[in-house]
């Protein structure tokens, strides 16, 4: 089927035939390696094909200012958080994101809107001639479109949330205003390091020289890197788990989170999730920084409250529906998950089901140790070839007390959860980032 497909992508441009918006990103997931299909073999080292494509369409990341957003978890919410923040100052901000969960187009947005169809086929159809002799990646091309897009926008800022790791990743070719990076847990550990110091120097790559640099949360080991490179890059750097700005963050009923500041200000903030505490106080010094620059004039409260109606933002406890209670989320590593369960665990319910599945690279073991012993298991996976197979899955959860049965999609799973559950029940949906978009493809 797949040699079928790439027969009839071929013929397509043997024809000089324009594709239209479906057959084009047939084209880029089957001519361009992916790193979120194929995992590692999707992934070009260094920076010689970006830096290639960057010449060839004149640097369009100098044409606008940009904020550079790192991290093992949580950078994708302050990303968002920061372009709704800039949004409700009255730019006009670019904001570049990955993965996708539904639509390719959600990767590349202006003030919330994604990127047209139009622009996406004109682009691969005007660059392909360019750029299929360099054997880009996935993620090499879509950066480049990105980059080019915010420029024909004449966006005025730009939030770019880095791909994988930081140093070697394709978006490093900007000289942002600010640095952020969120946090480092050990994630991608094939790629980036098996230690947490080794993960936080690739991550460190994105300091560049004396753009300040916020870092979300700091550990023993990951701290002397960071200081390190800021010093030899003379980049003025705060922690912000030193200085908390959020002292309370209380869940709302209805979703959501009530947060107090240490300055006194409350506040209401869309985003669900016991991370968001974290991800917020992140923000907040992020905020402060650009208000130093004279950036943004004051922190907007109320920008808070509507980040997923400003920037498109899906899939961080997002409530599905009511009776029964369905949530997604798209945490898949263990830092992500000491969060993910405790949450879970504290949500009141008849009974618990959780759909679940993950991929190869991910430390699976010790997240399934986390995961409730209470809960009815339909374990699946996503539709992608790092997805460990369901009765894989399956098996490593019978060794920590996890019974269940296996589905081989997504939706069959989610269907088979909904058709048990009465309306007191709680059906989670995750494990991957993969998970959540095929349910939100299929299942919803």
């Amino acid at each position: 089927m797949q040699q079928q497909a790439a027969t009839h992508i071929a013929a397509i441009f043997c024809h000089k035939t324009m594709m239209n918006y479906e057959e084009t990103c047939d084209y880029l997931y089957s001519q361009t390696p992916s790193f979120e299909k194929t995992g590692k073999t999707g992934f070009n080292e260094g920076l010689a094909i970006t830096l290639a494509l960057d010449e060839h369409f004149d640097h369009p990341h100098r044409s606008f200012r940009s904020v550079h957003v790192a991290g093992t978890n949580g950078k994708g919410s302050v990303s968002h958080t920061l372009a709704a923040q800039l949004q409700a100052a009255g730019y006009r901000v670019g904001l570049y994101t990955s993965p996708h969960l539904v639509d390719f187009r959600e990767r590349i947005r202006v003030n919330g809107i994604p990127v047209t169809k139009e622009y996406v086929v004109d682009f691969v159809d005007k660059a392909k001639p360019f750029y299929e002799s360099l054997k880009p990646s996935f993620f090499e091309i879509t950066t480049a479109m990105a980059f080019c897009y915010f420029r024909h926008m004449k966006v005025d800022i730009a939030v770019i949330e880095v791909g994988l790791g930081g140093r070697l990743d394709c978006t490093n070719i900007i000289t942002p205003v600010l640095s952020v990076i969120t946090n480092i847990s050990l994630d991608h550990t094939d790629m980036l390091g098996d230690t947490l110091a080794a993960i936080a120097g690739e991550k460190a790559g994105i300091i560049k020289p004396g753009v300040p640099v916020i870092i979300g949360e700091s550990h023993p080991e990951t701290r002397p890197v960071f200081q390190h490179v800021a010093e030899k890059q003379g980049a003025p750097i705060l922690f912000a788990d030193d200085h908390p700005l959020v002292v309370s963050a209380t869940p709302l009923k209805n979703g959501g989170i009530h947060y107090v500041t240490a300055g006194g200000e409350e506040f209401d903030g869309e985003l669900s999730g016991l991370y968001q505490m974290k991800n917020t106080n992140t923000a907040l010094h992020a905020i402060d920084q650009l208000i130093c620059q004279g950036i943004l004039n004051k922190v907007d409260y109320t920008a808070f409250a509507k980040i997923c109606q400003t920037t498109g933002l899906m899939g961080r406890w997002q409530m599905i529906r009511e009776q029964p209670l369905v949530i997604c989320d798209t945490g898949h590593n263990t830092g992500g998950w000491r969060y993910l369960s405790e949450q879970i665990r504290n949500v009141s319910c008849q009974t618990l089901r959780i759909v679940f599945g993950m991929v190869s690279d991910k430390d699976v073991s010790t997240v399934m140790s986390m995961l409730p012993r209470n809960a009815k298991y339909y374990f699946t996976k996503a539709d992608t070839h790092r997805a460990i197979p369901e009765t894989r899955i399956r098996d490593i959860g019978q060794a920590f007390g996890l019974e269940g049965k296996c589905f081989s999609t997504v939706a069959e799973a989610y269907r088979a959860a909904l058709e048990d559950s009465c309306s007191n029940d709680f059906i989670f949906v995750g494990g991957s980032t993969y998970v959540v978009a095929d349910f939100m493809k299929t299942a919803i």
